[in-house]
């Protein structure tokens, strides 16, 4: 049996109800570009909001992370990952959730407890030694010299307040050589194989820390890591979830894995797999040069950059091969796979023709850079990685072949600063966490809901909400739309949304089973993330009905006055309205 499906099977046997794997683009939730973490989706609910499933949840939930990019190649990172949770909002807490995650590892999956150990909250000034989750370790047999105290390590908070709480990790010796009997937590041969975080305590702006009325459980365990683990190999990459498709990029390429191959093909194999993920989303994400799809346009591009360091013809239908192996492999656990299935391949085959022409371009960019000259600066070397994608590597092969020298100290500086840069420029996108929503993001929720309604008036019904995007400052409104809106459409949709604003319209909310809401004309933008009982809010007489998580205002009147600041192309088919609460 899978991993992902013995977790699950474990988890509703002890009362766990399953929860379907969210988009990987989060809906209404502007501090990331993609879900990073299995808890992310259920911020709401960890926050205190009901959840329709109940107090106990568990699921395996699709995650991406890219701001390791340059990691991906080795044996470990990964930018697309699998990431299996439970989790008790106000229910069980440390007795149960260490006794079933000791008790899945070592009866479940037959890990020998002599290859265990745990790391627990040491205390700190303001929150006390975690003697529970200590000594429940203690209980279950776990030898004192194997549980670590550490304080940075194990203390969880998202951001400078909120819900906080101590968090037990649990490791594995990953190594042919002797178990040492006492564990160093620094040692890299131990691998953190689960985290369980115990959300106990609530810290202030002012840093008061309080007890938790409702005390929530949050843990999480990589679908990769511990794949090969149970498979007992150390590099990610030979384990069953990876071998197939290595094996169809070395068929393809002609060439084994092995020695300087192994890089150019971990990295293909990986970012072909989240790029097939993030096509394949119900938000419609394209390549582009903003947001998701630029790094959509990223990884393909990296991907197609590293076919040729293994004399893969570009040309050829290679990408299509490795990408129909990745969706006939998923689309069992992740309907949108199936139902996108034409989409991904598509969306691929046309990144690789555009770049194709860029890689050319770059290549007579080069021959112009080196003409007459014996060596290639730092500036044309990033200029030819900026613009044209050429990774220092290729200019470097590229400058040996005839014989001149590349500025890579100069380089790597600028490549520094520039990621630097970007790491800025993108720290919200992110950030991540218990981030609650404000008063104005409150209102701006509203009102897309509002100009959803509104288009569906003016430009036709046929209009769908594709993806959205709030902050204090402004809301972003992608929507299903084959032309430019005119003047007067948008005119009109401006109108339309502030009427209803000022008719101070009631916002009601209720819960009722997903297949009545539908029954009833309710909207709904990823049907496939929402349980069988769904939270609907109607605005006035049925002007919006949507199916949503909120939060949203009582009344319009609280909204203020709606005004459309720009509207542009988002990609083929969908259109993008920006707009402002005055």
């Amino acid at each position: 049996m899978n991993l992902k499906d013995l977790y699950i099977d474990f988890f509703v046997r002890h009362g766990h109800k399953q929860i379907p794997s969210a988009p990987v683009v989060p809906e209404n939730d502007p501090s990331v570009l993609f879900n990073t973490a299995g808890m992310q989706p259920l911020i709401p609910y960890l926050m205190g909001q009901p959840h329709p499933y109940g107090t106990r949840l568990c699921d395996y939930q699709k995650c991406i992370r890219t701001n390791d990019l340059e990691e991906v190649g080795d044996t470990t990172h990964h930018t697309f990952f699998e990431m299996l949770g439970n989790w008790s909002l106000g229910d069980y807490f440390k007795q149960e959730s260490i006794e079933w995650s000791y008790q899945f590892l070592t009866n479940d999956l037959k890990i020998p407890a002599s290859r265990l150990a745990v790391t627990v909250f040491a205390g700190n000034d303001i929150i006390p030694f975690d003697t529970e989750s200590y000594e429940k370790w203690l209980s279950l047999g776990i030898p004192e010299s194997r549980i670590a105290k550490t304080v940075e390590d194990n203390f969880w908070i998202a951001g400078e307040s909120g819900p906080c709480g101590p968090d037990t990790e649990i490791f594995y010796f990953r190594s042919d050589e002797e178990i040492p009997e006492t564990f160093d937590p620094e040692d890299n041969r131990w691998v953190e194989i689960w985290n369980n975080v115990f959300m106990q305590y609530h810290k202030d702006v002012n840093g008061v820390v309080t007890e938790l009325p409702n005390k929530n459980v949050d843990t999480g365990m990589g679908v990769e890591r511990t794949t090969a683990i149970l498979e007992g190999v150390k590099d990610n990459y030979e384990s069953s979830i990876w071998k197939d498709v290595i094996n169809l990029i070395s068929e393809i390429s002609n060439v084994p894995y092995d020695g300087e191959y192994k890089r150019s093909m971990r990295i293909i194999a990986d970012h072909m797999r989240t790029a097939v993920f993030i096509s394949a989303d119900p938000s419609g994400i394209k390549p582009s040069n903003t947001d998701q799809g630029y790094i959509l346009r990223r990884l393909i591009r990296r991907a197609i950059r590293h076919a040729k360091n293994l004399n893969i013809d570009i040309n050829s239908d290679w990408e299509n091969r490795i990408a129909t192996l990745l969706l006939d492999k998923y689309k069992t656990y992740y309907k949108e796979l199936d139902d996108n299935y034409q989409i991904v391949l598509e969306v691929l085959k046309k990144e690789k023709e555009k770049f194709n022409k860029t890689l050319e371009k770059g290549l007579r960019e080069f021959e112009k850079a080196v003409r007459n000259k014996d060596a290639i600066d730092d500036i044309t070397a990033f200029h030819l990685y900026d613009t044209y994608g050429f990774p220092i590597e290729l200019t470097i092969e590229l400058a040996n072949e005839r014989g001149i020298s590349v500025d890579e100290e100069g380089f790597e500086k600028k490549f520094k600063e520039h990621q630097e840069l970007s790491r800025t420029a993108s720290a919200g996108k992110f950030k991540g966490g218990l981030a609650g929503d404000g008063e104005i993001e409150t209102k701006y929720h509203t009102a897309t809901h509002l100009l959803n309604a509104a288009l569906k008036e003016v430009v036709g019904p046929d209009v769908h909400q594709k993806g959205s995007n709030i902050t204090s400052e402004r809301m972003r409104f992608d929507f299903s739309c084959d032309h430019k809106l005119t003047e007067e459409e948008k005119s009109r949709t401006e109108e339309l949304v502030n009427k209803w604003i000022e008719e101070g319209l009631e916002v009601h909310v209720e819960e009722m089973k997903k297949e009545e809401a539908l029954s009833s004309g309710a909207e709904c933008m990823f049907i496939e993330k929402y349980p069988d009982i769904v939270t609907v809010y109607t605005i006035g007489d049925n002007i919006s009905k949507e199916l949503c998580g909120g939060p949203h205002v009582q009344n319009t009147k609280e909204l203020g006055h709606f005004k459309i600041k720009k509207e542009e192309a988002s990609s083929a088919g969908v259109r993008r309205i920006k707009a402002i609460l005055e």
